[in-house]
């Protein structure tokens, strides 16, 4: 697929005065299919019809939310990208990589037949690769390509035994039969069968300890890296919210929370050490990755796959515009954190209204269960940006006093819409949420979670030289893949 889409963005007119450049065509096509997802979800909303093609593929209200997005993703990330690269090979090559990965994604996303799955998500991660290694001049990104797709072909691996062994155990080929066939297999089965797809899931979202090809990829041109944290490492969600009732068979919950949470605070603790721009977004994404993981292992898949959808639009504008952060300056000492108390009590009073909002907007934390967890962590969400703009933000009295609550009503709002449509489309999937009653265990796992972010904000790591030094090492990309001289 890939060869012949090269050839094709190579052939140009045989003059040179008037050479046309087939890659401009590449972002109308990408626009054009975005409209027609668009146009299709409005028509249908909200109740999009279920079609399925004999034991191969389905598609519902799941699929075209997902496919509408990672089309809009692709028209934005290739529109920037025929302004970004000058060099026309390199140029042709991305555009056809980007057109065999979103085509690879759409297969992905509608494949009902196990095998289409698996495959699927075999070439995500190949074609993922080729991107990485864009520049094959580079020693560095020659050994991350390398490192990236032995990370994919193992988490292909084990995503592929994972879903066989259910499957040959009931003697099913299809994604709807094998879940339906579940509660006659045997626990130790789906135990095994669901280890192996969670650590598949791991590892294409980086999470520890599989961090390390993402920290290596950032040799990949810019807008190959806001393809790849926009679309390709929130494939984690998808494929768990897809075989959520194994997961809630084999009580892996709790698995995927601890998993999650304590990658979402690390990766947070590495991103404050970073220098560089890109290493800086990528530590983001791991701990963005670890919250989505999170929020699985609370039960709320609807919350994860809400999640990856807002990451990718907040990542992916990232990315195209890292290149305004860079700038020349000398090194600062970072920030001294005082509060006084007054901007302290300002700022729980903030949190504990958007956490009311949160919880009376979405649902979720109104009960005595999981969603309490999602609650805490949209109150202190709410919270630190109150600080920011109370603290650090050039505002006048009046501006902080009307601004923060204004921000954060908008911004709950925003995210309470998004979670509602979700959900909306996720109807008819075989699990939506499945929000967990609060046991001990969770509430000692809170506190420790609640602990490590505020010695993560009070910047209390820094006066721990170890520490520092293991957060360094654990950020910084693998060894075969660094600075080396070009061959």
């Amino acid at each position: 697929m890939m060869t012949i889409l090269q050839t094709l963005l190579s052939n140009t007119s045989s003059k040179k005065s008037k050479k046309a450049d087939l890659t401009g065509i590449i972002p109308v096509f990408f626009w054009a299919m975005f409209i027609a997802n668009l146009i299709f979800i409005l028509v249908y909303f909200p109740d999009i019809p279920e079609w399925q093609w004999g034991e191969i593929i389905r598609t519902n209200g799941f699929t075209a939310l997902l496919m509408t997005t990672v089309t809009f993703f692709s028209a934005i990330i290739t529109t920037y990208a025929n302004f970004y690269f000058k060099e026309r090979g390199q140029k042709n090559l991305f555009m056809a990589l980007s057109v065999a990965f979103t085509l690879v994604v759409q297969i992905f996303l509608i494949a009902e037949h196990l095998l289409l799955l698996v495959v699927g998500w075999l070439l995500m991660g190949w074609v993922m690769s080729k991107l990485i290694g864009l520049n094959t001049n580079w020693n560095d990104a020659r050994g991350a390509k390398k490192l990236s797709r032995n990370y994919f072909l193992a988490g292909t691996l084990l995503l592929g035994l994972g879903l066989l062994i259910p499957a040959v155990y009931n003697n099913t080929i299809t994604l709807s039969s094998w879940i339906a066939s579940l509660e006659q297999t045997p626990k130790y089965m789906l135990l095994l069968s669901a280890v192996c797809i969670i650590v598949a899931a791991l590892i294409q979202s980086a999470i520890f300890p599989f961090h390390k090809w993402l920290l290596s990829s950032m040799t990949a041109p810019t807008p190959a890296s806001a393809l790849m944290h926009a679309g390709f490492v929130n494939g984690s969600g998808i494929i768990l919210t897809l075989v959520a009732p194994i997961i809630l068979a084999t009580n892996t919950l709790d698995m995927l929370l601890i998993i999650g949470g304590l990658t979402a605070i690390t990766a947070q603790f590495t991103k404050l050490i970073q220098v560089n721009v890109k290493q800086r977004l990528a530590c983001s994404t791991i701990a963005q990755m670890g919250f989505m993981i999170m929020q699985c292992g609370l039960g709320y898949f609807n919350a994860a796959i809400t999640h990856l959808i807002l990451h990718g639009f907040y990542k992916a504008s990232l990315f195209l515009s890292s290149g305004e952060e860079i700038e020349k300056q000398n090194p600062k000492a970072p920030p001294t954190i005082r509060i006084q108390w007054y901007q302290a009590l300002i700022v729980l009073c903030f949190s504990l209204i958007g956490a009311y909002l949160f919880a009376l907007w979405t649902g979720k934390g109104m009960d005595w269960n999981s969603g309490i967890f999602l609650t805490l962590i949209a109150s202190i969400t709410v919270g630190q940006v109150t600080y920011n703009i109370i603290k650090q933000n050039p505002l006048s009295g009046l501006q902080k006093i009307v601004l923060p609550p204004l921000l954060f009503v908008i911004g709950i709002a925003v995210y309470a819409i998004s979670y509602q449509l979700v959900s909306t489309f996720m109807r008819g999937m075989e699990v939506v949420a499945a929000p967990t009653v609060i046991t001990p265990f969770q509430v000692v796992f809170g506190f420790i979670f609640l602990i490590g972010f505020f010695l993560m904000k009070l910047g209390t790591y820094r006066k721990i030289p170890w520490l520092y030094v293991k957060l360094l090492n654990l950020s910084s990309p693998h060894k075969n893949t660094l600075l080396t001289p070009k061959q």
